[in-house]
């Protein structure tokens, strides 16, 4: 057992979702997931952060050159999210307007996905920290060129003390107990993973 070890929990109240370049031009650069498994993690993470109603902040990297809009589908569950388009920050960071809608949210914990993970995940996740946040990257809402890029990004971010989950686990995190609500979760879970729904299925058909 680690003594100097401490779990730092996911908790709704003080948690944020940071949601970045999820871009046209970008997602075609990802080939560590298939197409539609990574459009389905990506939505189910944006699903949960509006199930559980956590400030979200989306931002774009010169959207107007080859890395293309935000997919729609993120905008559309988020239509009053604050919304940067960066005129060409790499790093979210570096860009003075994402980091004031970050702390204006007031909250501590910060989860970030994006694409691509060792640069518009890793960046801002490693800057986050550097500030003082305590961060949770979504792997499987973050895409890249290949496993040996994604592994290295995702090692120099858990060197740092950065936490990461798949979007499951952030959702259960949040929720801590079932009794809180067993339908609103059960939905959730039953719209972004097919074998679930045939769970919550039988699940509500005793009842």
């Amino acid at each position: 057992m680690n003594q100097g070890y401490q779990y730092t929990r996911l908790a709704k109240d003080d948690a944020a979702c940071l949601l970045i370049d999820h871009q046209s031009g970008l997602i075609s650069l990802v080939q560590d997931f298939s197409p539609g498994e990574f459009k389905n993690n990506v939505l189910a993470l944006a699903a949960s952060a509006k199930y559980f109603q956590l400030p979200t902040i989306l931002t774009t990297s010169f959207e107007n050159g080859p890395n293309g809009p935000l997919v729609p589908e993120i905008k559309e569950l988020f239509p009053e999210a604050p919304y940067i388009g960066r005129p060409g920050q790499i790093n979210a960071w570096d860009n003075e307007e994402f980091v004031k809608a970050v702390k204006q949210t007031g909250r501590r914990q910060l989860i970030i996905a994006g694409v691509v993970t060792e640069v518009c995940v890793a960046f801002p996740a490693l800057s986050a920290v550097e500030a003082g946040y305590d961060v949770f990257v979504v792997t499987d809402a973050s895409g890249t060129f290949n496993e040996v890029t994604r592994h290295a990004a995702w090692a120099r971010m858990a060197a740092a003390g950065v936490q990461l989950m798949h979007w499951f686990a952030v959702a259960c995190a949040l929720h801590r107990a079932w009794r809180n609500d067993i339908e609103g979760l059960g939905a959730l879970f039953a719209n972004y993973i097919p074998n679930y729904r045939n769970l919550i299925t039988s699940y509500l058909a005793r009842k």
